[in-house]
């Protein structure tokens, strides 16, 4: 994919709630109307405050550190391409995420029908390396603590796509109904059922956990 945006790691973010939700709204709507019109230094801060969300998010979604780093550099190519017909009608974030979800969507379909048509070949090797790191705590407990945390990502994603993206954007992004529900294209009980169905998966797949 093209390149032409650096996307190095920054301080980890998050969708935004409480009080501070609406000041977030207007300066995201704010940069991005002064993107439209022309100036790109607005587009370096809106690049600064969601990249790491957005790499974050499209990593839980596709498992893989370098793919998601380079669907999260389509996302704002995108975005920047679609500047001159942006209305600020609803949440930035919303339209963010709509576009970073529609790729993580298309690449897991790639990556499905790739695997099915070369089913001989075992790649199961996960981008994920984890370390146990020396000294505190125990090695004991840092063993534990990274079995725990490995059994809850491969439980995500063993989730259906959409189940997976709804659950991400809840419990990570910490995104309401209703802006799921715009970012999946769908109603906001369709996104409560999806929700319902995702945890009810989790819980039966980490019983041996809580």
């Amino acid at each position: 994919m093209t390149s032409g945006i650096s996307l190095q790691p920054s301080t980890p973010g998050r969708v935004q709630s409480g009080g501070a939700v609406a000041a977030a709204i207007d300066l995201d709507a704010a940069l991005m109307l002064r993107v439209r019109d022309g100036d790109p230094a607005c587009f370096a801060q809106l690049l600064e405050r969601h990249r790491t969300p957005v790499i974050n998010f499209l990593f839980r979604m596709v498992q893989n550190k370098a793919i998601a780093e380079e669907l999260a550099q389509e996302v704002f190519l995108r975005v920047y391409r679609s500047r001159l017909s942006y209305e600020a009608s609803a949440k930035f974030t919303t339209w963010l995420f709509r576009i970073a979800t529609n790729l993580a969507f298309n690449w897991l379909r790639d990556e499905k029908n790739l695997k099915s048509q070369d089913s001989l070949q075992d790649d199961t090797t996960s981008g994920a390396t984890r370390k146990i790191t020396d000294g505190q705590p125990s090695v004991e407990s840092v063993l534990v603590n990274q079995v725990k945390l490995h059994e809850v990502r491969e439980a995500i994603a063993k989730l259906p796509a959409k189940q997976r993206a709804a659950i991400l954007m809840h419990k990570y992004e910490e995104m309401e109904y209703a802006q799921i529900a715009k970012v999946l294209c769908c109603s906001e009980s369709a996104v409560k059922s999806l929700l319902f169905r995702a945890y009810e998966s989790l819980r039966a797949r980490l019983a041996q956990y809580a």
